[in-house]
């Protein structure tokens, strides 16, 4: 079948045994992480559940933090964005592809995203290697920003307004993590959101 804009084109047999690769290691380090904790979820080990050599999960991951932390999902919600109606408020943008993201993240694979909050908290190297994370995709989005608002990517206000969007919505699911992750996830990100459209102000509680 002829390839058009709405088919896009089947990845090769190379780049399908690449994802299986980086699927197969990043089941294993979730595995070995939630029997026995993250110290014990070397690269060796991660190596030996994945039938790999321990040279591969380099080769695919050199930060070893990244296997939990990465889900390839920067690119699509960059694509996301740049779909989302040109009217709207780059705000409510944000939020729409964020919220849709976790909630997909939450019903695809609920255990291993529970796994990956609970290691933001209790792993410090973990807790650092997403706040870079959360920085290089905040400079991804900020294209998309500045797109929608006439701005240059580089922008002060865009690389902030972005750069505080993220960030915030990273604390929210700390938040959650630390609290036992009883909470609606979502329905936090969303309350986020709602903290940040009334202009960071913070009353008083009587």
């Amino acid at each position: 079948m002829a390839e058009t804009p709405e088919t896009p084109a089947r990845p090769s047999l190379r780049e399908r045994k690449k994802l299986k690769t980086r699927a197969a290691i990043r089941r294993a380090a979730y595995r070995i992480a939630g029997e026995q904790g993250w110290e014990a979820a070397t690269v060796e080990a991660i190596a030996a559940g994945a039938e790999v050599s321990p040279s591969t999960v380099v080769r695919y991951f050199p930060v070893r933090e990244d296997i939990v932390l990465t889900d390839d999902q920067d690119e699509l919600l960059l694509a996301r964005l740049r779909a989302r109606p040109a009217g709207e408020e780059p705000l409510d943008s944000l939020r729409a592809v964020v919220l849709d993201a976790v909630t997909a993240s939450l019903a695809a694979e609920p255990a291993e995203t529970r796994l990956r909050a609970g290691l933001m908290v209790e792993v410090p190297a973990v807790r650092a290697r997403l706040t870079e994370t959360t920085a290089q995709t905040g400079r991804l989005l900020s294209g998309a920003v500045a797109e929608r608002t006439g701005r240059s990517p580089d922008d002060l206000e865009v690389r902030v307004f972005t750069a505080a969007v993220l960030g915030a919505l990273r604390e929210a699911t700390v938040h959650w993590a630390e609290h036992g992750q009883g909470d609606d996830l979502v329905e936090l990100l969303d309350r986020t959101v709602e903290t940040l459209k009334a202009g960071l102000t913070l009353r008083t509680r009587p």
